[in-house]
């Protein structure tokens, strides 16, 4: 169980937020909270960087993690579980975490609302780990939640992921390429499948192709002068496919970061492949906003995907699935 002090943390933090707060309301990092490591020893794939972790304190990096050595799983565990699992991915450009401003937040925001959530804190090619580490770690995380979900209380076929930028990025490929061979592996959790049962993806970088060229995302995974062939194996609308598990986007017109095109591309790709997609494109609000400011209108983001959630288990119960 996750110590009294954390949870006692936990709910003083949801009760200053309220229903939706800034995101820099929330701690970065709890020092007693539950980890679930996810590799036994030294994890798979090259690099890695050198000393201890990093957090930062100031401007962009406030309450952003990165030079992670040790992946794993952050365990928000709610105090009347409702079934459903989120592992949630944030964002950074695959160079450190958005903790504070976007994955602890929503972590907090769910669990109060009965799912059981797991925080992920994956490898980055920033730090000098191959580019296909973070997919390790996500594919990774999935079949350690599905595996345990009897622990957990968790309904195996109700484990989702979430994703923010370049953690939507993650999240994504996790949904559109569970199969994919990234790492060998044979203990008892490469028995379980990865693929998530859904898919939230939050201002998303999905293209790494010309004109969203520009990212650090793109950068980080296939490098500064790729190949097309490159481009195309680690953009996401590549993939999309009528196998898709249902996703949601969630995307601000005025992003400078990743722009609407990108969360549209994907949707109108999973539409006409006849995956279950849904998009919403909100007017104003730029990039990286987590929860949003309650006078935002993209602050109703959270209610939008517990009512898309509901909606889908019922059309999936109706169905027998």
């Amino acid at each position: 169980m996750i110590a009294r002090r954390t949870l006692l943390g936990n709910l003083a933090v949801l009760a200053a937020m309220g229903a939706v707060q800034p995101a820099s309301a929330a701690p970065a990092l709890a020092r007693d909270a539950e980890e679930i490591p996810l590799w036994p020893g030294q994890p798979p794939g090259r690099g890695g960087p050198k000393g201890p972790e990093k957090l930062g304190d100031k401007g962009a990096a406030l309450g952003a993690l990165s030079n992670i050595s040790a992946p794993r799983m952050r365990v928000y565990r709610p105090a009347n579980a409702n079934g459903a699992a989120v592992v949630v991915c944030g964002g950074g450009g695959y160079f450190r975490i958005q903790l504070q401003k976007e994955s602890t937040p929503i972590a907090l925001w769910l669990q109060q609302r009965g799912f059981t959530v797991f925080e992920l804190l994956y490898r980055l090619p920033g730090d000098g780990w191959e580019a296909s580490a973070p997919f390790m770690d996500a594919q990774r995380a999935m079949r350690i939640v599905r595996s345990r979900a009897a622990e957990f209380g968790i309904d195996p076929k109700q484990i989702g992921i979430m994703g923010f930028s370049a953690g939507g990025h993650l999240a994504g490929f996790t949904a559109l390429q569970p199969q994919r061979k990234l790492y060998a592996g044979a203990d008892a959790f490469e028995k379980t499948s990865a693929r998530p049962d859904f898919a939230v993806l939050l201002f998303p970088v999905v293209s790494l192709r010309k004109p969203y060229d520009k990212t650090r995302t793109r950068r980080e995974i296939v490098g500064e002068t790729p190949s097309e062939a490159a481009q195309e194996a680690w953009s996401l609308d590549t993939h999309a496919s009528a196998a898709a598990p249902p996703t949601i986007i969630f995307a601000s017109a005025d992003d400078p970061i990743t722009p609407p095109g990108h969360g549209i591309l994907l949707f109108e790709k999973l539409n006409a492949a006849g995956a279950s997609a849904e998009l919403h494109l909100f007017r104003n609000g730029g990039h990286g906003w987590g929860l949003g400011r309650p006078e935002q209108e993209l602050s109703q983001w959270p209610q939008m995907f517990t009512q898309w959630f509901q909606s889908i288990k019922t059309q999936q119960s109706k169905q027998g699935v």
